[in-house]
């Protein structure tokens, strides 16, 4: 069983940064993928970026740019910095890796940007 918990989250004026955190606990972690999803009211969830086991990176081509991923495997930790926030960068934002051991999901964690 994986259990995600995110963090980081909180309400910022646009051009703000933030740093979101996913620790990990069980097993496979260094060997999987680790995402960042988010979701706005009224959208569907959509890709932020993605981290492979071996660091390769891939981004919602929108996000080039002003969003990082990086993982820290020592620490079960994946982070999300987003530099340059938007008002439309506003969406709950979920932690999501796999697929050893199966596919799970954090319960979130909301950004707000105010304009």
């Amino acid at each position: 069983q994986v259990r995600l918990v995110e963090s980081g989250g909180g309400i910022v004026q646009a051009g703000g940064s933030l740093r979101l955190s996913c620790k990990a606990s069980g097993r496979f972690f260094s060997r999987n993928y680790m995402g960042w999803y988010r979701q706005a009211p009224g959208k569907q969830r959509e890709l932020v970026a993605r981290i492979s086991s071996g660091g390769s990176t891939t981004y919602a081509e929108s996000l080039k740019g002003r969003f990082t991923i990086s993982r820290d495997n020592a620490n079960n930790t994946v982070f999300l910095q987003m530099n340059s926030l938007k008002p439309e960068d506003t969406a709950l934002y979920y932690c999501n890796t796999g697929p050893l051991g199966g596919i799970y999901w954090g319960q979130g964690t909301q950004v707000t940007v105010s304009s």
